[in-house]
């Protein structure tokens, strides 16, 4: 990387938050770039990954985290220990909260979490979602989340959605993170490969197409990723589900409902990639996969040590 003249700001921000409070939303619009899929579903991102932004004041790693919850299953307390895992390291902690609603059992977690770690780390709170609802209930929700966090260095309304704030959000970061030299080179925006994100963008697709029918049930695993020059990439994926039930589910009525997740997929995958993608999906029944070690390890959910 060649040298400039940073002001020598970088650091690594913890994106903490319960499920489905638009962590993902928000560092893709920071980094302005779709690096991390997005539903309307709760536990969409499963496992830690980076967001990079460089700018003139320096550069800040994003750590975008499974939202903390309460397990029902061995892959949920995977993704609680990859939550966890990340603050020990962070310099900052970007608490994401949606202001348009009351505290609840998760951000208790959450902040019994951040109440147990033995440094003091600045925290930031996000208060997302500003725009879906009036400034009275704002406010009340606002106190309620000032009486769970009470030792939040700054608060600052955001919406992701709308790109509200998001300046002045970097700003208030860069002033918490420590003096040094960037961690990446400057035109990096993630850790993640092309077949993770494309692996990502597969399982979204699934989940907005099928919606409540198989919520969580659905793993995503890269059979094959080739590079075919002018004609683009081929990309072949199997998408693995817990019940027989849901594999009809998921091909639908002659094969229909995969086609639509495959083509909303691809679209996504040329997007972020720039290219054609040919995409080739099959559905495989892997029983109970979430509560099977083997499985999990499979799937790339390592336990943390």
């Amino acid at each position: 990387m060649e040298s400039k003249n940073y002001p020598a700001k970088s650091g690594f921000v913890a994106a903490m938050g319960r499920p489905n409070v638009g962590k993902s939303t928000l560092i893709n619009a920071l980094i302005g770039e779709k690096i991390a899929a997005v539903t309307p579903w709760p536990q969409t991102t499963r496992k830690r990954q980076l967001g990079i932004l460089t700018t003139d004041l320096g550069q800040i790693v994003f750590v975008d985290t499974p939202g903390i919850h309460k397990p029902i299953h061995k892959l949920g307390e995977h993704m609680n220990e990859e939550a966890h895992s990340v603050l020990v390291d962070s310099d900052v902690i970007l608490l994401v909260v949606d202001v348009s609603q009351p505290p609840n059992e998760e951000d208790q977690l959450l902040a019994n979490t951040i109440l147990r770690l033995t440094r003091s780390i600045p925290v930031l709170m996000a208060l997302n979602k500003c725009d879906l609802v009036n400034s009275e209930t704002q406010e009340d929700n606002r106190a309620a989340f000032d009486v769970l966090f009470p030792n939040t260095n700054a608060h600052i309304q955001t919406s992701a959605v709308l790109g509200e704030n998001l300046d002045l959000l970097v700003s208030l970061l860069f002033e918490h993170l420590p003096e040094g030299p960037p961690f990446f080179p400057e035109d990096q925006i993630t850790d993640l490969y092309e077949r993770e994100i494309a692996s990502d963008l597969i399982r979204e697709a699934a989940l907005f197409h099928l919606r409540d029918e198989v919520p969580h049930s659905i793993a995503v695993r890269i059979d094959e990723f080739t590079e075919r020059g002018d004609r683009g990439a081929f990309i072949a994926a199997t998408l693995f589900v817990e019940r027989d039930s849901q594999k009809g589910i998921v091909i639908g009525k002659n094969g229909k409902m995969l086609k639509q997740i495959g083509t909303s997929a691809r679209t996504e995958i040329e997007n972020m990639s720039g290219r054609k993608v040919y995409l080739k999906l099959r559905v495989k029944v892997r029983k109970n996969w979430r509560n099977d070690e083997a499985s999990l390890n499979l799937f790339g959910f390592h336990k943390s040590h």
